[in-house]
């Protein structure tokens, strides 16, 4: 038993500090000393707030990896045509309003709301391009595509077995082209990442990440 005022140590059964003289309770609470807690962490659990109580039986383990390993790149489909088709509906919608302010008498508003309609076909091809997305991680090679109804599907480089630049004359031009890859996993099949930019670079980086997993 401790004393209230000293800190001196007496007998459990001692009425006065053996130290200091003064009287000693009964009911004195032995306290211990904790090192580099916070004041949350002196108190017993069960008189700690439910939410912090909560976070602690919550909290995740410190060592956390991923299976798939660290992106090496993450690239979407060209969208060089979804540009060109902005420019092409934003000629148009001036046009359509110039020859109907021109050469008719329908309200000019009329044309202004058919122009902004216009835009509504490069934005389908816009959106559609921004859910497809093609990733290569340290282990696999992944293909997300779809908006309500999205699919993943995964390579394991391990199994790839070919890969193959294909670009046509135009595409040669404009810098972008089809990557393709032969793999011998359980769906098999060919796995075609479409008018990607710079296609020869992202197949090197495959390449060079099967090699290194070989060694």
């Amino acid at each position: 038993m401790f004393c209230e005022k000293c800190g001196g140590e007496n007998s459990d059964t001692a009425k006065f500090c053996r130290k200091c003289g003064a009287g000693i309770s009964e009911e004195v609470e032995t306290r211990v000393a904790v090192r580099n807690a916070g004041p949350a962490a002196r108190r017993p659990l069960e008189e700690m707030p439910h939410n912090y109580r909560s976070a602690i039986d919550a909290a995740p383990p410190k060592a956390m990896s991923s299976d798939a390993g660290t992106p090496i790149f993450s690239i979407t489909p060209t969208l060089l045509f979804v540009k060109a088709g902005y420019v092409v509906a934003a000629l148009a919608a001036v046009l359509l309003v110039a020859a109907v302010a021109a050469f008719t008498t329908l309200p000019v508003w009329i044309a202004i709301v058919i122009s902004l309609m216009l835009f509504s076909v490069p934005a389908y091809f816009h959106f559609k391009q921004k859910l497809t997305r093609y990733t290569l991680t340290e282990s696999q090679l992944e293909i997300d595509e779809g908006f309500i109804a999205r699919t993943t599907r995964s390579v394991p480089l391990g199994r790839i077995q070919d890969v193959t630049v294909s670009a046509s004359v135009m595409q040669r031009l404009l810098g972008f082209g089809n990557l393709m890859i032969d793999n011998a996993s359980d769906e098999g099949g060919k796995v075609v990442l479409k008018n990607i930019n710079s296609p020869k670079d992202h197949g090197d980086l495959v390449l060079k990440q099967m090699r290194r997993l070989e060694k």
